[in-house]
């Protein structure tokens, strides 16, 4: 039997929920998955949404690393990575979604119950926005006041490509062209002149 540490929880926990869906998995579920008592995972996690929790964490860590790519990559110029990183983050939920529905479904549960992790995560990819903005000011590229207020209305003009409310949209096949156009109107508001 493998060590039982949160790892080793979450992992299992994972599995639960791809075989039996976020209303049907419970903490008993992962500790028979694990052979061990419900108490012993409760050692690790004090709640069921703790857990739940915990495995969302990993699952979007593992998801959005990759926007980072964008956001840090200061050879090009703001507005070309702007596009690629709106591009970059509607393509990782959509695949998302696609590929792992049932972690998906946990995400899209804490969002609506805006938990910490939902939080968090929007907190990471805003923070990712506004360097993109702050890059693009301090070249010209961008004529803004405030850097973060832009990323946070850039992030909401963008919400039907991200949002998990909208996901039965992002499998239309013109989805993809649609941002390309909101983000060619998004980099020319930017670059207004005052």
């Amino acid at each position: 039997m493998p060590t039982l540490d949160a790892d080793t929880i979450m992992l299992a926990t994972e599995d639960v929920l791809r075989r039996h869906g976020l209303a049907k998995a419970t903490v008993v579920d992962v500790a028979r998955e694990l052979g061990v008592s419900h108490a012993a995972v409760y050692r690790h996690f004090p709640s069921k949404a703790a857990l739940r929790e915990a495995v969302t964490r990993r699952w979007l860590k593992h998801h959005f690393d990759e926007l980072t790519r964008p956001a840090a990559d200061s050879r090009r110029p703001a507005p070309e990575r702007l596009r690629a990183w709106l591009l970059a983050l509607y393509r990782a939920k959509r695949n998302a979604a696609t590929t792992d529905p049932e972690l998906f479904a946990v995400y899209s549960v804490l969002v609506k119950e805006n938990s910490a992790v939902a939080a968090e995560h929007v907190a990471a990819l805003l923070d990712q926005l506004r360097a993109i903005v702050v890059d693009g000011l301090a070249v010209g590229d961008f004529t803004v006041d405030d850097p973060a207020t832009t990323a946070h209305a850039l992030f909401e003009a963008t919400t039907a490509f991200h949002h998990p409310a909208h996901l039965d949209e992002w499998q239309h096949p013109d989805r993809e062209q649609l941002l390309a156009e909101v983000c060619t109107l998004l980099v020319n508001g930017l670059r207004a002149t005052r």
